[in-house]
């Protein structure tokens, strides 16, 4: 403790006053006070003071205050005394608020009466946004749904339609004349049902549809295409099952499939008040389970080579009957002449017998007591050119008949 008063009677010396400063008075002066709280001198009255002497005793100036021929009272700097000098040393000087300030937002222009206006451009927004949502620009396939307050009001058409602004009057837009395509399955797995011979076959096939009613359609469906696949899905169900696999399988039988799907899924959908319209159900494929379609490929082959052979048997029959027909009428018509003149019918047959007969042999026996043959090959070969010579030049030079035993 010693040390430490030593120290400030030096100090106290060397300044005239506390080292602590005067604690706020401004003349710079600690009272004549010294570190004990006695007098400064023995009862003397001080000596006049010069301003060297004044700013001697006033100690270091405090950086953070304005400088100025006369300072002010001497204090401790407060946060709002270091804020504002820092935006007065910015370059530009001067705090906040107007341009080449040094920083801040520039003063927005007043009206002529001195208000803001900041009010009336936020009540132009605003009324601006109520008109925009009171009209609305309907697509030539669009129809709309007002609700008033969350409540079914109306439905408004095709156009340019106005309602109350919202949020007292919403609009909700829909396409009610195009058409919508559901693929079912939607990839490539398979669809397998049951058909009325038990038996299993894979379908791949698609729906069109659209809105015939928006209200409906908008407020008793939470999901509406959901709805229309499911119901799809169970009338193909229950028109395979009264079917056969190969009527499944065939085209022929499709063309049923699909008319009954139809009729099916729209008295399902009026049931709902789905507010949904049908336009076609569509069998894009009819095949068998993986697994078995190798099997059903082998029995396909079978049953077209079976087809085939019956289709052959069939021209076959119809060509031996045409033929035996043939020959009757032929028949027919001889025995008409036969009937007219029966001697000169037989010899003429006869005649025709012998010489179908006489053509295909080449050793005829004639009659007893003429001659023993009739050399028939020998005279076709010489009736026959010789052999290596042509009369004609496009003739075609044939080999003689083989001689039969005479």
């Amino acid at each position: 403790m010693g040390g430490i008063g030593a120290a400030q009677d030096g100090v106290s010396a060397m300044t005239g006053r506390s080292p602590w400063g005067s604690g706020g008075n401004d003349g710079g002066s600690d009272d004549g006070a010294s570190e004990g709280g006695e007098p400064a001198g023995n009862g003397d009255a001080p000596e006049p003071e010069g301003k060297a002497d004044k700013e001697e005793r006033r100690g270091p100036r405090n950086p953070w205050l304005p400088s100025g021929d006369t300072p002010p009272p001497r204090r401790s700097a407060g946060i709002e005394d270091i804020f504002r000098n820092r935006d007065q040393r910015r370059p530009g000087g001067g705090g906040s608020g107007g341009p080449g300030k040094g920083g801040g937002f520039p003063n927005i222009p007043r009206r002529p009466d001195g208000k803001s206006w900041i009010p009336l451009g936020v009540g132009v927004a605003v009324a601006a946004l109520l008109a925009m949502s009171s009209f609305h620009m309907l697509g030539p396939k669009e129809q709309g749904v007002v609700t008033t307050l969350g409540k079914y009001s109306r439905t408004i058409d095709s156009g340019v339609s106005m309602t109350l602004p919202w949020p007292i009057e919403q609009v909700q837009t829909a396409d009610v004349r195009s058409f919508t395509v559901d693929m079912i399955p939607d990839n490539d797995n398979e669809k397998l049902m049951l058909t009325s011979d038990k038996s299993l076959v894979d379908l791949s096939y698609l729906v069109r549809w659209n809105i015939k009613d928006l209200k409906n359609y908008t407020f008793r469906l939470a999901d509406p295409q959901e709805t229309v696949r499911e119901v799809a899905e169970a009338a193909m169900r229950a028109s395979i099952a009264q079917i056969t696999l190969n009527d499944a399988l065939s085209g022929s039988g499709r063309a049923k499939v699909e008319q009954d799907v139809r009729e099916r899924m729209q008295r399902i959908l009026d049931g709902y008040r789905a507010g949904v319209s049908i336009q076609g159900v569509e069998i894009k494929k009819a095949d068998p389970p993986a697994k078995t379609k190798g099997a059903f490929d082998q029995v396909n082959v079978a049953q077209q080579e079976s087809e085939r052979d019956r289709s052959e048997a069939r021209a076959w029959a119809q060509q031996v009957i045409a033929r035996a027909q043939g020959d009757a009428s032929a028949f027919d018509k001889v025995y008409e002449q036969y009937k007219l003149a029966p001697e000169v019918t037989k010899r003429r047959m006869y005649y025709e017998t012998m010489e179908r007969v006489i053509r295909d042999n080449d050793t005829v026996v004639a009659e007893k007591g003429v001659t023993p043959y009739l050399p028939l090959s020998e005279m076709k070969r010489r009736a026959q050119p010789a052999p290596g010579t042509a009369t004609d030049p496009g003739a075609t030079v044939t080999a003689p008949a083989p001689q039969g035993n005479q």
